[in-house]
């Protein structure tokens, strides 16, 4: 037998029979915990319009002022493309400088978040570009400092690498260069939305949208989660919404009212699974406030976007299988300026964390979240801060399920951090 061979010989001999094999990542039978998510039960989502209308996250920020006299809030089920696409008609009505354009943007876009607003906005402010992230970017940040409110489209996150001169070492720098860091510039921010203006000269209501994370089947070039990147990058917001009303409203804050530069990752495998009542008029979530989705006093679970749903189905399980235990769950919402003092308080209370996140573990926003734990509450640590994340290497195209946490993973993180 010829050397080379060899190998082939001993991986047939070892391989075990096609009868036991799966040619898919997907929970196995019998499994117990890494089923597919319930999107039409999870308790993350709105599921009657009363329940979106009384939420204290999204009930306060409401604009009622556009609505007629004497009506009430309305709501509207939408999956997580159409509430963009809501948040971005909105947009492009309430402001004159706000454009909108990337890659096939015209023709509503590879996920449909903007079908329909050439024609309702016209050819001047929805348009598509050449397939050049640089220049998509760098176009936006002229006319961002042209006190313009761009929203740059790159058609998936995994593509953004081209552009990250311009975004690290323009967009970010902006302000600071100008001298633009007071007070007044959030003010100048709400102004442009009268006309052009001049933007004091910053990059605030440039938006750059990118669809991001797992989908499945996306492999090296659609599956990449590159936020931890830019939250190393004073002058930038990085921003994951978790579901439709959270996108909508962390969206319109991005394009409307932020002085900075907005990164705005859209979970891609969320655009049609996650459907939930969102409210029909404007409202704009604060950016850098995490919100406490889940209230408990034994365990603090800090995520942020898609993993947040695998992180309620580990949780269910835990507090079945362990009598009495209350998990606190925490969605960052901006990973970049993050909310410290939510997380702070919630873990100095339960006295241990786990941070979970679908990008690498290695450097990833789970090491930051981790480090600030150890600094600022040492002392109310019961065990060491656990991170469940992406394993550190490229995302394959037949193991992407099995790189991304899932439940069983996050549920023995759980235990072991609670029996430690």
């Amino acid at each position: 037998m010829p050397p080379t061979a060899r190998p082939l010989a001993i991986l047939r001999k070892r391989a075990r029979p096609p009868s036991q094999c799966r040619p898919y990542s997907s929970h196995p039978p019998q499994a117990r915990l890494n089923l597919p998510i319930d999107f039409s039960t999870t308790p993350l989502l709105h599921h009657t319009s009363q329940s979106a209308l009384s939420s204290p996250s999204l009930s306060p920020h409401i604009d009622t002022s556009t609505l007629p006299p004497s009506s009430k809030p309305s709501t509207t089920r939408l999956p997580l493309h159409s509430a963009i696409n809501a948040a971005l008609a909105h947009a492009l009505g309430a402001s004159p400088s706000v454009l909108l354009f990337g890659e096939d943007v015209a023709f509503g876009g590879v996920f449909r978040c903007s079908v329909n607003l050439l024609d309702t906005f016209g050819p001047e402010r929805v348009f598509n570009t050449p397939l050049t992230e640089q220049g998509i970017v760098g176009f936006a940040i002229g006319v961002a400092m042209e006190g313009g409110k761009p929203v740059a489209e790159v058609q998936f996150a995994d593509y953004v690498y081209p552009a990250f001169d311009q975004l690290v070492n323009e967009a970010a720098k902006v302000r600071y260069r100008a001298g633009r860091n007071g007070e007044g510039s959030q003010e100048e921010g709400r102004q442009v939305l009268e006309g052009w203006g001049d933007g004091g000269q910053s990059c605030g209501g440039l938006v750059v949208r990118m669809p991001s994370g797992g989908v499945g089947h996306g492999a090296l070039y659609h599956s990449q989660s590159p936020e931890s990147l830019f939250t190393h990058i004073p002058g930038l917001r990085v921003v994951l919404p978790r579901s439709p009303s959270q996108a909508k409203g962390l969206l319109l804050s991005s394009i409307l009212t932020c002085p900075d530069p907005v990164l705005f990752l859209e979970p891609k495998t969320l655009y049609r699974a996650a459907v939930e009542h969102v409210p029909d008029a404007p409202y704009f979530l604060p950016l850098s406030t995490a919100e406490v989705l889940r209230p408990g006093n034994d365990i603090t679970i800090i995520s942020y976007g898609t993993p947040l749903y695998t992180c309620t189905a580990a949780i269910e399980a835990i507090e079945k299988d362990m009598k009495g235990v209350r998990c606190e769950l925490i969605d960052l919402r901006t990973v970049y300026p993050w909310d410290r003092e939510t997380v702070m308080e919630s873990v100095k209370k339960t006295g241990k964390a786990v941070v979970v996140h679908e990008s690498m573990v290695n450097a990833g926003v789970g090491a930051e979240v981790a480090a600030s734990i150890q600094e600022q509450a040492f002392l109310r640590l019961e065990a060491p801060v656990k991170r469940i994340a992406g394993w550190s290497t490229h995302m394959g195209l037949a193991f992407e399920r099995f790189n991304i946490p899932d439940v069983a993973r996050i549920y023995d993180g759980i235990k072991q951090t609670l029996e430690y």
